[in-house]
């Protein structure tokens, strides 16, 4: 492809306005990595109000603070709703949700919506990366449709690209950079040329063979951690019922130096990623005629642990002679994972929604999230000795540093801990 060196050489020189497409969780630090390495960085996203907080500098996404965007902006970097300035960038990267509709199965529609935006706009020589979780023949069977209607072909007018987002929000071991880069081309060209785009923005990019198998990588990423999840959440099962601490044991099988990798139960799981990216495979399976039951299994008993952990807490209170029905409950954490702000497919909103079904009186505390909507209409309130004993129950489901467990635990009539932040045995915990 005759654009190729002459894409690589804009690359090299910063020549090159990087265009990214959904400013949220994947696609803002993104953004604020290539402003960071010298490139002119227009995002473009369909939100109104995040497009005019960007422009403030502002980021609205705790983890992320406000320096930064405030420090790219005054490097050039501006936020927008007008996909008519697509042809200002010589890469366009896509980095919008991709859900479940309500049948569970994969909503490909904010791709597809971005990509057919996208395609009156290309022009030959721009590169365009698909980063967006999504099953194996996306890339080349979705976006690659959607964006023929420019009338240039994928592979010789433009460059195609896949490669998969990495965000761990909140992992300050891993920012953006420090996670290596799964890159896969339609062409060896377009191979080329997303290397050197992601090359000049992160420390480590690892090419494989098509888009496909980039796509497949990211969901065995995912799947893998699923799977385990749901393994060890079933073992908690099996010891909460011997009178084992699982914590203990899991704590002790990691000192094997080989051939074990703890993971830790859970009230469930949530973001993203987790919840959502095994689904689009075992659809994707069906194509081929596969029954992927080791990964349905691993939903179920995932999905499951919100009710179980809902039952545990019944139980408790029983003991202590209360009916739930009659209690007062507050939840410790309701974003999906410590020390973010994020609610996405968080299993403390399952957790609420059965609470409350059971007649509970329910309240919620979490520094990040001062808010809940969901049907809950819920505002966080703040943590106090008075307080603690106002309680029947305390609740903890996501188990933030911030919270001042010494306090929790000495004030608080009674706990039920998801995430084993209580080691030592009491009378007034229980490991759910």
């Amino acid at each position: 492809m005759g654009n190729l060196e002459t894409f690589k050489d804009r690359i090299s020189s910063r020549d090159a306005k990087v265009c990214i497409y959904g400013l949220g969780y994947v696609g803002l630090p993104l953004a604020l990595r290539f402003s960071e390495c010298g490139f002119n960085v227009l995002g473009i996203d369909v939100n109104e109000e995040r497009v005019a907080l960007m422009n403030s500098g502002k980021s609205g996404i705790d983890h992320l603070p406000d320096e930064r965007v405030a420090k790219a902006r005054a490097n050039g970097f501006e936020a927008s709703t007008d996909f008519g300035r697509t042809g200002e960038g010589a890469a366009l990267i896509i980095c919008v949700p991709t859900p479940l509709n309500r049948y569970r199965e994969p909503d490909l529609s904010y791709v597809v919506n971005t990509a057919e935006r996208i395609a009156p706009h290309l022009r030959a020589g721009q590169l365009v990366s698909l980063e967006s979780t999504t099953y194996p023949g996306t890339t080349e069977e979705v976006v690659q449709d959607a964006l023929a209607t420019s009338g240039l072909v994928a592979g010789e007018d433009y460059f195609l690209v896949y490669s998969p987002e990495r965000e761990d929000p909140g992992n300050a071991k891993f920012p953006t950079h420090k996670i290596p880069k799964i890159c896969g081309g339609l062409t060896s060209g377009c191979l080329e040329a997303g290397m050197a785009l992601y090359g000049a923005a992160i420390e480590h990019v690892v090419p494989v063979s098509s888009p496909r198998a980039a796509e497949m990588t990211k969901l065995l990423e995912n799947i893998h951690r699923v799977v385990n999840i749901g393994l060890v959440n079933e073992m908690k099962v099996i010891a909460s019922r011997m009178g084992i601490d699982i914590h203990e044991v899991i704590d002790a099988a990691a000192t094997k130096p080989f051939g074990f990798t703890a993971y830790y139960p859970g009230p469930g799981i949530g973001g993203h990623c987790i919840p959502i990216d095994p689904f689009y495979l075992t659809w994707k399976a069906r194509e081929f005629g596969v029954h992927t039951r080791f990964i349905e299994l691993a939903g179920e008993i995932n999905t499951n642990m919100p009710r179980w952990v809902t039952d545990r807490v019944i139980d408790a209170l029983n003991s202590a002679g209360k009916a739930m029905s009659t209690s007062k409950i507050l939840i410790l954490g309701v974003a999906y994972k410590k020390n973010i702000d994020d609610l996405r497919e968080s299993p403390a909103l399952e957790l609420m929604h059965l609470l409350r079904a059971g007649g509970a009186d329910i309240a919620y505390s979490d520094p990040y999230v001062p808010e809940v909507a969901n049907g809950l209409d819920l505002e966080s309130v703040e943590i106090s000795e008075e307080g603690l004993k106002s309680y029947d129950l305390v609740l903890l489901v996501t188990n933030h540093d911030a919270f001042d467990y010494d306090l929790i635990r000495e004030h608080a009539q009674l706990i039920v801990d998801t995430r084993g932040v209580f080691r030592e045995a009491s009378d007034h915990i229980v490991k759910a």
